[in-house]
């Protein structure tokens, strides 16, 4: 009697606990020898955001799935088939001509979904139009070309904008972003969106995966420094050298509908020379953009003048007025109260007298 299975299980039952380091070494060909698994951090601690209970690859095998006539792939074991076929030098004509053979017989849409599913497992970029997803922003298209053309040419794009009279200070991080700007963060799953800035310039989308991006690190579907990049964005808007800022972290984290990835507040430190726009390539334009947004930004309340030190100088002589028209007005009134006092005295001493 042969031995049983795990991946035989269908797409809609949870990958059992014992072969998600499996599933993720062929996912992310970390069977590769030039790449290696980062072993800092016990494997399910590393990946918990990716195989917990209604996390990124259980729901996103639940949405291909739910519908046997929607994709071809049943079994987790045909999509590691896929990935594999995937991460081949292969268009993607010619790994769906190839994926029919290890898929149910179905129609070229339904494995063209196949494909799609096991893309965004393996980049984590929603890639593939699915009518019953609900997303607030348009899916990327792979149409041709092996996949690694086409991460390149998503994330390979010329600068358009400059970042003349911009610095990227040591203050510039998400908690000051938030208190002094009063623009909010919005968690995504979907790399392709990590540092777009939606809801009129009052919302900035972080890629919320940091665990993912560190087992990446020499993944070559991926641009050179790309992967690097993405965590050195996350180390400047997330310094782990900063206790309030972990500690907001760790409060936001609480607050949050989903658990957030720890390691975000472990991608590093940067230092003056690396808070340079000049070193990113890949998220500068976006950068440029949140940038722009925090320098123009003014604060409206309380709680904003007294945490916005972007302009030392201003913080100080306007507290500095704050205070003395405080004292001023304090005074004032204890002045009053001292006089009313006084001719309460002295009228009742001139009672007493007539």
């Amino acid at each position: 009697m042969s031995a049983f299975d795990p991946l035989s299980l269908p797409l809609s039952a949870s990958a059992p606990g014992a072969s998600r380091q499996v599933i993720a070494e062929i996912l992310w060909n970390l069977l590769c020898p030039s790449l290696i698994l980062h072993r800092q951090s016990h494997f399910d601690e590393l990946y918990e955001l990716y195989f917990r209970p209604n996390g990124y690859y259980q729901q996103q095998c639940r949405l291909f799935s739910h519908d046997k006539l929607f994709a071809s792939v049943e079994t987790h074991r045909q999509l590691l088939d896929v990935a594999q076929l995937i991460q081949q030098p292969l268009s993607r004509a010619e790994v769906l001509k190839l994926a029919s053979k290890v898929l149910r017989p179905a129609d070229q849409y339904q494995h063209d979904m196949s494909v799609n599913l096991a893309v965004r497992l393996m980049v984590m970029m929603k890639v593939g139009d699915v009518p019953h997803e609900c997303i607030d922003r348009a899916q990327l298209e792979w149409k041709s070309g092996t996949l690694q053309e086409f991460v390149c040419g998503h994330f390979c794009k010329p600068r358009r904008r400059s970042h003349e009279r911009l610095r990227l200070e040591k203050t510039f991080h998400a908690l000051n972003l938030q208190r002094t700007t009063g623009v909010e963060i919005k968690w995504t799953d979907n790399l392709a969106d990590h540092l777009q800035m939606v809801n009129d310039d009052k919302m900035v989308v972080i890629f919320r995966h940091a665990s993912f991006l560190k087992a990446q690190i020499n993944n070559p579907i991926y641009p050179r420094g790309f992967i690097d990049e993405t965590l050195q964005t996350l180390a400047l808007l997330f310094p782990q050298d900063d206790p309030t800022a972990r500690k907001w972290f760790q409060k936001a984290s609480r607050k949050a509908k989903t658990p957030l990835d720890r390691h975000i507040v472990k991608a590093g430190v940067l230092s003056a020379e690396a808070r340079q726009f000049d070193n990113f390539q890949y998220w500068h334009d976006r950068l440029v953009v949140l940038k722009q947004v925090y320098d123009e930004a003014r604060p409206v309340t309380i709680p904003q003048w007294w945490h916005d030190q972007r302009h030392p100088v201003e913080w100080y002589a306007i507290w500095t007025a704050v205070v003395v028209v405080a004292l001023t007005v304090i005074f004032g009134l204890v002045q009053c109260v001292l006089s009313g006092l006084q001719v309460y005295i002295a009228l009742k001493t001139m009672d007493k007298a007539s």
